[in-house]
């Protein structure tokens, strides 16, 4: 197995010193992501960054709290009619963009038509969508051919791409091009003119936010509230820099520090190291069903006895196997629709012999694939290396393609076979409710052109999934997520290789982080 280099060992007593010039504002907070802001555009794509983003700058009609139900965020309320087939949503009075134009219905209208089009969630209730309109200014209509019994949980679904308003002229933007203007009426404003690519990224508090008054607690519900005047976000792409940064109090929080940095960090009293979520992220080994050789599925199984899990989780987090789940299918380990179902090619021994062989069987002849990944984020980066010396050893040609994590979100978008600069595989992690159940759930997607990257197009998982809607309680939609993983693992919609826990560093100082991602609205310092 090959393992990034990182810092270890002794080396760690002497990090380096970072020096970013403070502000004497106290009510600044710095912090450095995951990875760059490669996309703005948190409809476009799904990467947690992007949508970290989207969260600092827009608003959803709903959100969604620690227990995952629905509440009011930017609207005042709902009316169902007609057998729950029309759905009347009234907006809070007084919202403005950013830009000091009033948040109409009209608005929220062309954000939902265009997120529908990208969404798994969005996706799922498009066909159920008789008709979509603003009544007036302050209130919006789904007329529904059917009933949807998630529509308010759709409105306000955490996972990617996020159902955030926008205005309407921006909304506009055709769902698969990325917009250029960065416009929303969230928590804080988008400093445009700040914005620097691979360097620094500020937001600012939005003076004229209007937080729910609604109690919720946890995630995405309830009043958000700013206690900063302003946000940085500093694109340090060493880890060593940026622990050295935070340890000396020229930044406040790091999101994403390799293990060997954790245990360094966790020895000073000023700084708390603890879990971004309470629940396990999972990863995902995808491939490109458009063309080969992967678009031929027994390509695809011949590499399901090489995986080992828990070689993939460990480069991520270490070897404590407290840390990982090494059993983990489609589902995120702990939650109700986790099972192991069709698990065994996976499960059982591993043997990089065997794959080899299958791989004869299913006629490769050393035709080209590339395997993309970034070299500036922790959980892709680690796994992209697990990967390329693997399939090294199984045979393949391979062409190893590393850039930095913006370049690789824009460069999985295309649908080009390898011969003209296309991908063949990828790996990427998912936070723990993109794949609690169906709703949100890229990975098991089968439609085709339609699907997430990778474009599977496998109709018996578009059964099952629209089976799940419409199953009457938990056991029957546990029966048919066993089915829907079977068929995945069957069809190698994708690879599971595993779950981890994340961990983030920030000082103690700062306290009432709201737990699931990098949250910002109620953060404090006191």
């Amino acid at each position: 197995m090959l393992r990034r280099t990182v810092l270890a060992g002794a080396a760690a007593a002497a990090l380096p010193r970072f020096s970013i010039a403070q502000p004497a504002a106290s009510r600044v907070v710095k912090f450095v992501p995951q990875a760059n802001l490669g996309s703005l555009d948190p409809i476009w794509t799904t990467a947690n960054i992007t949508r970290n983003h989207g969260y600092m700058i827009y608003d959803t009609l709903y959100g969604t709290d620690a227990a995952l139900e629905p509440k009011p965020q930017m609207a005042e309320g709902h009316v169902f009619e007609d057998g729950d087939r029309v759905c009347t949503i009234t907006l809070r009075s007084g919202l403005r963009f950013h830009d000091g134009e009033t948040v109409r219905a009209a608005d929220a209208v062309a954000s939902l038509k265009r997120w529908m089009k990208r969404s798994p969630m969005g996706q799922k209730l498009e066909p159920s969508v008789d008709e979509l309109v603003a009544v007036d200014d302050r209130r919006l209509r789904f007329r529904l051919k059917r009933r949807f019994p998630l529509l308010i949980q759709a409105l306000g679904w955490p996972a990617g791409p996020v159902p955030f308003i926008m205005p309407e002229r921006i909304a506009n933007t055709d769902p698969f091009q990325q917009i250029r203007e960065t416009v929303g009426s969230g928590p804080f404003r988008f400093k445009a003119d700040e914005f620097n690519s691979g360097s620094l990224i500020v937001y600012e508090r939005n003076p004229t936010y209007s937080p729910t008054p609604v109690a919720a607690s946890g995630l995405t519900a309830g009043p958000k509230q700013v206690f900063f005047d302003r946000v940085e976000w500093k694109i340090i792409t060493d880890g060593a820099t940026s622990a050295a940064a935070l340890q000396s109090g020229e930044i406040d929080w790091f999101e994403q520090p390799a293990p060997e940095l954790q245990e360094l960090l966790k020895r000073s009293r000023t700084l708390s190291v603890e879990p971004i979520d309470t629940l396990p992220l999972c990863g995902m080994l995808r491939l490109n069903h458009l063309h080969p050789p992967f678009d031929d599925k027994r390509v695809r199984q011949a590499l399901l006895p090489a995986i080992d899990q828990a070689d993939f989780m460990s480069a991520i987090v270490g070897p404590d196997p407290s840390q990982y789940d090494a059993r983990c299918g489609v589902f995120t380990p702990g939650t109700p629709l986790a099972n192991q179902a069709g698990l065994e090619p996976l499960l059982g021994p591993r043997s990089l012999d065997r794959a080899k062989a299958l791989l004869r069987e299913a006629g490769y002849t050393n035709q080209p694939m590339r395997l993309i990944g970034p070299t500036d984020i922790l959980a892709p980066s680690a796994m992209t290396q697990v990967a390329a010396d693997l399939f090294r050893r199984m045979g393949f040609n391979m062409d190893l393609a590393l850039s930095d994590w913006g370049t690789v979100i824009q460069r999985r978008a295309s649908r080009e076979p390898v011969e003209k600069n296309g991908w063949s595989m990828l790996l990427t992690s998912f936070s723990s409710f993109d794949f609690i159940d169906p709703v949100g759930h890229s990975g098991i997607r089968g439609n085709g052109a339609n699907a997430w990257f990778g474009w599977p197009n496998i109709p018996r998982l578009e059964e099952l999934r629209n089976a799940w809607f419409e199953a009457p309680d938990l056991p029957a939609q546990k029966r048919i997520a066993e089915d829907i993983q079977r068929t995945a693992i069957e069809e190698v919609a994708y690879i599971p290789v595993g779950a981890y826990l994340s961990s983030t560093a920030l000082r103690k100082d700062l306290r009432d982080r709201v737990k699931g991602f990098a949250i910002f609205w109620n953060l404090r310092r006191g």
